[in-house]
């Protein structure tokens, strides 16, 4: 956790292991799983025109090569093809890439496997560069003692230099180093857990961590790490299957043994997922993938249609960004500017010379989606086995997530790398090893960012089990699950009933709520006590929130029940409070501040008049700490439940 000062940035990542350590163990698979693997690798997919295939002759199932190379005749670009075949490198022994995704990867060692089952862990303190504080995991494995991991150094060949430095060039240094440092971090596929983003760095975050997700779709580093994209050394993964297409149709042609090494493919083509809170995002996320794709000659398709169904729609004014500077918190108008709708996916496709947008799932390489998009285009389609061969996943704005309903967060992650349930035309001779072990979810490596950490956040990083690293486990819960009643008893047995007997506290009082169960239980509390009350909930339509705020001021109701997520979508400054109760410390620590500033809107208020009190607990120590500061939250949660 970050000290005092709010300018800190607590990092959590995973880091990885000594890769030549151990031998790669023989595979296992489960008994209940052998008959349906068994099945799966009977099948095959590779066909061929006549008898004496040839390069151009090979059809290739969707999910691992561009449609354009195969067209309806079995003829392709063969000039283009030759001419990638021609440009493929042999793997370096220290490609980043292979000693982790390859086929020959020695991480999945079962005692690495059962370390991250376990959560056994070694932590580490330490400073990274412009990144800051950091806290480094490594798993407690013994065929890894004495192994000292570091993250590999940005290096970028001449004959790579293009758009990206140019674009650093053009930004200040600090932010060039903190990309790098994020490119060089990244490389080693650590999950890496960023805390406390200020949206002045978010874009340059976004940029470098884009660049790292399309060299993991197009791997065309072969001997450096994290260069800029060129389009003459570019889509290696691409000319990879193509290379290993030629090897199998020589086999074929010379009627000798298929190569034993060409697995290079999951189950499914989809291999990066991003997952966000609204469609001005996925703006956002484009922008950065868009702005690490050498131009002009790099077309995006569908550009003109996307910017239409993820921008404003037509005749719509964004009232944040058109309003007066300081009128609305600066991280309302950074994070509910633009089209604001929840519930959307988009597949986009990467091909040597272009970017194609609103392509079909199981077609495209990269997603950008929301939770509940995900999860309503699953419960449609019964099936998730577009998410059964992500290696990367990207989740942006955390926090904002939390403001939605997280459960269907926990719905996306729990469809993850699962055994898919058809086929998908995949040629499962090429599928690797690891994929066919049902252990995908041990590499997939996942970048988690939110402007702060809440239980739930830090809960689902933990659940991670990227053999890579270890994951964060330190939140003291010894008894959450009275937690909640608890909170209620002390409500409605000591705090209501001492506001209920004095006549000030018992009018002009906001109730603020943070947790919407917790909403929906004082609300019913309220209702059964037959108490003058109204509320402002993230369901409230403008003419509730009109007539609710107006009942307030006015003094024909009593108390006020606010919601956090109201008050994080809307931002209304309320005026008539004399007397603030917050339920708990709210998630945003600048909302406590925005609250008890409140009542002095009023003219004729003086200090005096204003009474605030706050329920809280030593399970709410990461709201506290951004509300008091460490020492602060310290000397809090030492006193129990006030």
């Amino acid at each position: 956790m970050a000290g005092n000062k709010g300018t800190d940035i607590t990092t959590q990542l995973m880091t990885l292991l000594n890769v030549s350590a151990t031998k790669p163990p023989k595979r296992k698979r489960d008994d209940e799983d052998s008959n349906f693997r068994q099945k799966l690798n009977k099948r095959k997919s590779i066909q061929f025109e006549d008898s004496t295939p040839s390069m151009d002759a090979v059809a290739i199932s969707l999910n691992t090569v561009d449609a354009e190379i195969v067209t309806a005749n079995g003829v392709g670009e063969e000039e283009d093809a030759k001419e990638e075949l021609a440009e493929v490198e042999d793997a370096v022994s220290d490609d980043p890439y292979e000693l982790h995704f390859g086929v020959k990867t020695e991480l999945l060692s079962e005692s690495r496997r059962k370390a991250a089952e376990d959560k056994s862990w070694n932590a580490s303190k330490s400073k990274l560069g412009r990144i800051g504080n950091v806290v480094e995991y490594t798993a407690s494995d013994p065929s890894a003692a004495g192994a000292k991991t570091k993250a590999h150094k940005l290096t970028i060949i001449d004959k790579l230099k293009t758009t990206f430095e140019e674009r650093q060039a053009k930004i200040p240094k600090e932010l060039a180093e903190l990309q790098n440092d994020l490119l060089a971090m990244l490389s080693s596929h650590r999950d890496l857990y960023v805390t406390r983003t200020s949206p002045e760095n978010q874009r340059y975050q976004r940029e470098a961590i884009m660049l790292h997700a399309i060299n993991h779709v197009t791997k065309w580093i072969p001997q450096s790490l994290h260069t800029c994209i060129s389009s003459h050394n570019m889509y290696r993964k691409r000319r990879s299957v193509l290379k290993s297409n030629e090897r199998i149709a020589r086999a074929a042609k010379t009627e000798t043994a298929t190569p034993e090494d060409v697995q290079d493919q999951g189950f499914t083509r989809p291999s990066v997922l991003v997952l966000l809170p609204f469609r001005s995002y996925a703006l956002h996320w484009l922008s950065a993938l868009t702005a690490n794709t050498p131009s002009p000659s790099y077309q995006i398709e569908n550009h003109s249609r996307f910017q239409s169904e993820y921008g404003l729609p037509p005749g719509a004014v964004d009232k944040l960004a058109t309003a007066e500077p300081g009128l609305y918190p600066k991280d309302h108008v950074e994070i509910l500017g633009g089209n604001v709708d929840d519930s959307f996916r988009v597949g986009i496709k990467m091909t040597r010379k272009s970017v194609k947008l609103f392509a079909e799932f199981y077609g495209c390489d990269i997603i950008f989606a929301s939770p509940l998009g995900l999860r309503m285009s699953i419960q449609k389609e019964k099936s998730a086995d577009f998410l059964s061969s992500i290696e990367m996943l990207i989740v942006d704005q955390m926090d904002a997530l939390t403001m939605q309903n997280w459960d269907h967060v926990q719905f996306v992650m729990s469809h993850m790398n699962q055994l898919p349930k058809e086929s998908h035309n995949a040629d499962f001779s090429r599928i690797k090893p690891w994929y066919l072990d049902g252990h995908a979810a041990f590499l997939r490596q996942s970048i988690f960012m939110t402007a702060y950490e809440t239980p739930e956040t830090r809960s689902l990083f933990s659940s991670l089990k990227n053999v890579a690293g270890k994951e964060f486990s330190r939140f003291d819960c010894s008894s959450p699950q009275d937690e909640a009643d608890k909170r209620f008893s002390h409500f409605t047995t000591q705090t209501m009933p001492a506001v209920l007997k004095s006549a000030v506290k018992s009018v002009n009082t906001v109730i603020f709520v943070p947790s919407s169960f917790d909403f929906i239980r004082v609300h019913n509390y309220f209702r059964r006590a037959n108490l003058q009350f109204t509320v402002l909930s993230e369901y409230s339509s403008n003419q509730d929130i009109s007539r609710a705020r107006q009942s307030f001021f006015n003094g024909k109701k009593a108390f006020l029940l606010v919601s956090e997520r109201f008050h994080f979508f809307r931002r209304y400054k309320l005026r008539g409070i004399r007397n603030l109760i917050f339920y708990g410390p709210p998630d945003h620590a600048q909302f406590y501040a925005e609250f008890i500033s409140y009542p002095f809107l009023d003219d004729g208020v003086e200090p005096s008049d204003v009474s605030c009190r706050v329920l809280y607990s030593k399970y709410d120590w990461m709201r506290l700490e951004r509300i008091a500061g460490t020492d602060g939250a310290a000397a809090l949660t030492k006193q129990g439940v006030q």
